[in-house]
């Protein structure tokens, strides 16, 4: 018998007084999916989602008769979330599924828990757990978290047709669970409706994505992808520019303790160019924040072989440290993947260390002197008052920031009076 029972957040008061509450008096209800896939698999436990046989109208009723608050987050689905303790439990009905386009489907809520494992996408989700902690396998899951394959419930190109946003978890859970080659029916079915793709929201298509780059390493199931057309579909830049770079990046990653950055893998698979990544932008919805990263990364200067540290400090000053902070990090990734038993890639590996590691501390200097400044020294309002604080700045900037504000109102006076008609 496979259990859960002694795990540490299936003991949690809180869970073991929500599955009372809907278990008994003709409901039941059992944890299902990442929960119960994770504990079996040795890793960290998330949220905690919980299935039963009651519908919404009676979880709430049961919900606010013993004081728990219960938020109908997506009520037409089947889904209430009950808050208890600050945490949050999604309690869903059995359902079964009256009709899908392959983006959206119509349910029916039910008893029957083999009809409710059977709608769900992959064996390893469809995995429940009983208010004993017993785990209920209706599809195969077990065998398949041990030998962590990645499989569609029943027939893969049934289950993709129900949701084709399906193929793209395919591949992401395989990044995140998956060993070995993907399921060889998963990847012919996903190859077959990569062209269906288009008819899902860009939202979900970069939600997806995104999950799939931040992977501790994603790099087999980029790859598959890849091999499948999957990858082309959603991001053909990346078709001619490929996607190699990404395993020394994740390599690197690991050996620096970097946090995994879904941007700055993307980054690593697409070209650094400015009009191409703005359309990616544009064409996959990415938050502003996201496009913004991806566009100073693209316009971020490529950094000269032997750039001093006063150089570089006058790289950040005009182009800031995000965008040269994305191009360092796939540079020494690529610099240390080939330094091994070469010097002049060790010795260029050692110098990108140390270029991040100021460009991670960088902190943009206050230029002295303001617009006011100009003005109060007799200049009209204008453009030229942009025009001479934009000399002033960049003398400063060539002097390495290090004239102070007198020195420069003193620079500022000289220019005044060279100005056409303010000479003797």
């Amino acid at each position: 018998m496979t259990s859960v029972a002694h795990e540490a957040w299936f003991q949690d008061p809180a869970l073991t007084r929500i599955l009372a509450l809907l278990n008994g008096e003709g409901g039941e209800a059992r944890v299902v999916g990442g929960a119960v896939r994770n504990t079996l698999m040795g890793l960290p436990v998330g949220d905690i989602d919980i299935a039963t046989t009651l519908v919404p109208e009676q979880v709430i009723e049961r919900a606010k008769a013993a004081g728990i608050k219960a938020v109908p987050t997506g009520i037409d689905h089947g889904t209430v979330t009950l808050v208890l303790e600050g945490r949050g439990y999604e309690v869903t009905t059995l359902r079964r599924d009256l009709e899908t386009d392959g983006r959206h489907a119509q349910v029916a809520f039910g008893t029957d828990w083999t009809a409710d494992a059977e709608r769900r996408d992959l064996t390893i989700n469809a995995l429940y757990a009983d208010a004993d902690g017993e785990v209920i396998d209706l599809v195969g899951g077990l065998g398949d978290i041990e030998t962590r394959t990645i499989r569609f419930i029943g027939d893969a190109a049934t289950r993709i047709a129900e949701d084709y946003l399906r193929v793209l978890r395919f591949f992401r859970f395989f990044a995140y669970y998956g060993s070995g080659r993907p399921d060889a029916d998963g990847l012919r079915a996903s190859a077959k409706a990569k062209d269906r793709l288009k008819t899902l929201s860009a939202e979900r298509i970069w939600a997806e994505m995104k999950k799939l780059l931040a992977a501790p390493d994603p790099s087999r199931a980029l790859l598959w992808m890849r091999q499948t057309g999957v990858l082309t579909e959603v991001l053909p830049e990346t078709e001619k520019w490929g996607i190699d770079a990404i395993h020394g990046l994740v390599v690197t990653e690991q050996a620096l303790q970097w946090t995994p950055d879904p941007l700055v893998r993307l980054a690593g698979i697409v070209p650094p160019d400015a009009a191409r990544l703005e359309a990616l932008a544009k064409r996959l919805r990415l938050s502003n924040a996201d496009a913004g990263r991806l566009q100073r990364f693209a316009t971020a200067p490529t950094l000269p072989d032997e750039i001093t540290d006063v150089g570089f400090d006058r790289l950040l000053y005009r182009h800031g440290p995000e965008g040269l902070s994305v191009r360092l990090k796939l540079d020494l990734s690529i610099a240390r993947s080939s330094a091994e038993g070469d010097p002049v890639a060790m010795r260029k590996a050692a110098r990108l260390s140390v270029l991040l590691h100021r460009c991670e501390r960088y902190k943009k200097p206050v230029f002295p002197l303001t617009g006011a400044d100009v003005l109060a020294a007799g200049i009209p309002a204008g453009k030229r008052v942009g025009e001479i604080l934009s000399t002033l700045e960049t003398l400063w900037v060539e002097r390495n920031f290090s004239l102070d504000r007198a020195t420069l109102a003193a620079r500022l006076e000289e220019m005044v009076r060279e100005e056409p008609g303010r000479g003797d």
